[in-house]
């Protein structure tokens, strides 16, 4: 339910990027604008993080997913109404502050309904929908502009049908196992001696902890900014990926919408293989620093690599098959959901998750906006991509630095 949720999140955040084309023109919008408007949706997003985290402690978190999904679903529907620069600001902070409790809340639910041993595996598929959404988007959302004829139209469908299934997902979702029809007792009985023996390894707290007493130690600080320098490269191509391919490459909405899908695809695949090995190499007796430190290590370095491989390879075809590679190994990030439980245990995981994702949505307000100033002023991507290699270099030092061991002692 998670992955599909995240999923259409990414279908609803991103449409804009594959329908800017067309807005761009209708509301005769600057390369500078356009990089406001896009961060905008970033603004209300990382604001309300930790207000977002807070509450999916304090209010559980099936409340927050079901009203999360179905506000944005409003908000989405309504973009559909923009006239001006103004009003599609508007909308997309709404969307923003809408969509904000989706992940703090799946990542509580994660340390709730997983194992230690399951959640490498729980947070990717959690955080799996971001690729996977962002390649059924590109496709959906240009299949929709040419069926309706336009982009308002396919905001609307895509609205409607979110809210739907935010009423879906307040029937289905229950807050630990324990209290959903679908787990029997054998597996609830699974979960809570997991829980048990990990809590008598590293005590669980007692109740809610203030978020400054972690800001104490070097490892809050590296989740944080990894993350960071993770959503550095994947909001900005996420943001302006569509413009960069319809500019640079001159591809049309279809062509767009089918390049997504190979290189989201590609994200999704990804981020399912780097989970699942996490947890494997695990099982296997190895310590969370050596394969965690190796595996996001190493796959920093990877995105390095090929995104100075598109910055100087200008061949289409070529760009696209390094921008699949940039997705596959930057989407093993997906395991750093398992980050804030390991670092504050269940009890903490919804707030810390929100500081974690608010310091991954700073470079979501910063990267479109660097962008649009580097492409308005230079005329070129070529600095837009310069950026992105930077925040991957950020990212790839955060990993190895980061220790996945242990509960932080607050």
């Amino acid at each position: 339910m998670l992955l599909g949720l995240v999923a259409l999140n990414y279908v609803d955040r991103g449409s804009i990027s594959v329908a800017l084309p067309l807005i761009t023109q209708q509301l005769h919008i600057s390369k500078e604008a356009t990089g406001i408007a896009l961060s905008a949706f970033f603004w209300s997003y990382a604001l309300m993080q930790i207000p977002g985290g807070w509450l999916v402690d304090k209010l559980k978190p099936r409340i927050m997913v079901a009203a999360s999904v179905t506000g944005w679903g409003i908000a989405q529907a309504l973009t559909a109404g923009t006239s001006s620069f103004g009003s599609l600001m508007a909308f997309r902070l709404l969307l923003g502050a809408a969509e904000a409790p989706i992940y703090p809340a799946g990542g509580k639910l994660n340390a709730t309904w997983m194992t230690p041993g399951e959640r490498g595996r729980g947070g990717v598929l959690l955080d799996g929908g971001a690729p996977l959404g962002a390649a059924i988007g590109g496709v959906s959302i240009s299949w929709l502009i040419a069926l309706t004829g336009g982009w308002r139209m396919a905001f609307v469908i895509t609205g409607v049908a979110t809210v739907v299934i935010g009423l879906l997902a307040a029937w289905y979702i229950r807050n630990s196992p324990r209290e959903h029809r679908g787990a029997n007792a054998a597996e609830v009985e699974h979960i809570e001696a997991a829980h048990k023996q990990e809590d008598s390894e590293f005590p669980e707290p007692s109740q809610r902890v203030s978020l400054l007493r972690y800001t104490r130690f070097r490892s809050f600080w590296a989740m944080c900014l990894g993350w960071c320098g993770f959503n550095g490269v994947f909001y900005g191509l996420l943001t302006w990926g569509p413009l960069y391919l319809s500019e640079t490459k001159h591809f049309n909405i279809q062509a767009i919408g089918y390049s997504t899908l190979v290189i989201y695809g590609a994200g999704f695949v990804g981020e399912l293989v780097g989970g699942y090995v996490a947890d494997w190499w695990r099982s296997t007796g190895a310590s969370p620093n050596l394969v965690l430190r190796t595996m996001l290590g190493s796959a920093g370095g990877f995105v390095v690599l090929a995104l100075l491989g598109v910055t100087f390879v200008p061949n289409a075809p070529i760009a696209v098959a390094l921008l699949s590679v940039v997705l596959f190994f930057l989407r093993w990030a997906g395991v750093y959901w398992s980050v804030p439980s390991i670092l504050a245990g269940r009890t903490n995981a919804g707030i810390v998750g929100g500081a974690m994702n608010l310091g991954g949505n700073v470079a979501g307000i910063l990267s479109p906006i660097v962008v649009g100033f580097i492409v308005g002023a230079t005329g070129s991507y070529t600095g837009a991509l310069l950026f992105f290699v930077g925040s991957g270099v950020l990212f790839t030092v955060c990993n190895l630095v980061l220790d996945y061991s242990r509960r932080l002692p607050v």
